[in-house]
């Protein structure tokens, strides 16, 4: 495959463009720069050095892509951005590269991000997402596979959102949203149930859509605390995948992890 490159395309001899890439009007393309064959830049497309980009994915206009990270700490260190295969980003987003807290930022494969999303510094975003226009990331989110997140929504620093969750639009996220759940709410961020309907999409048997609902009645309706709910959910439910999926969202991480609880607790 030819590559197809715009006259007024600006591109740095030291940029790596694989087969079959096509370059809109007027995008700039820095040095230190990798994209995969097949891959589309639609016009007025900046991608700043330390961009590794996959192959077949699409790159809509106005498009900022591995710039400076924003953070007063950041003092010009070499670092990158990857994104994955397949993945579309579509006009006027923005994705920071990483810092050296972690030295990338990583945006998964097969993923749709709408119109003027932001991805902060250092995040971490996996396969199979949907993320809904002018939803802002701070630096170090992480989002699990399969995940949706509605349009306007916040999403605080350092947020966790588990696979398979849905984050209603308009939603101010400071707190943590474990595996398979919907949360939502401005004023108080709250878990609104199981994300049912999207599991049943994605192929969950009705069996294991309803161990999971019992998990987290055990965990936000028995009147437990978190730590006994836990427990309870270790000693009664069996050691499959998605029932350790959930204990080890709970269990892991750092920055005391608060995770949503809710709207009556």
């Amino acid at each position: 495959m030819q590559k197809s490159i715009h006259p007024t395309a600006v591109i740095a001899e030291t940029a790596v463009l694989g087969d079959g890439v096509t370059v809109g009007p007027y995008t700039v393309i820095e040095d230190d720069v990798t994209i995969g064959e097949g891959t589309t830049i639609a016009p007025h497309v900046q991608i700043a050095s330390g961009a590794r980009i996959g192959a077949g994915c699409r790159i809509h206009a106005g498009a900022v892509l591995a710039t400076e990270p924003q953070d007063l700490k950041f003092n010009g260190e070499k670092t990158e951005l990857f994104i994955g295969d397949r993945t579309v980003i579509r006009e006027c987003v923005t994705i920071n590269r990483g810092t050296m807290a972690s030295g990338k930022t990583v945006v998964g494969s097969d993923n749709l991000i709408m119109s003027y999303v932001h991805f902060g510094h250092d995040c971490v975003i996996g396969n199979h997402v949907v993320v809904a226009n002018s939803v802002q990331f701070g630096g170090h989110c992480e989002v699990g596979d399969y995940a949706v997140v509605g349009g306007l929504a916040g999403i605080h620093q350092f947020v966790r959102i588990g696979r398979y969750a849905m984050v209603g639009g308009i939603s101010r996220a400071a707190l943590d949203v474990p595996p398979f759940v919907m949360a939502g709410g401005h004023a108080s961020f709250r878990y609104e149930g199981l994300n049912a309907i999207g599991l049943k999409r994605r192929g969950f048997t009705p069996e294991k859509i309803t161990r999971i609902r019992d998990i987290y009645r055990v965990l936000f309706q028995s009147g437990l605390l978190l730590s006994n709910g836990l427990e309870k959910v270790r000693q009664e439910f069996p050691e499959e995948p998605e029932v350790m999926e959930i204990l080890d969202f709970f269990s892991s991480g750092t920055h005391g992890r608060k995770f949503i609880r809710p709207f009556n607790s």
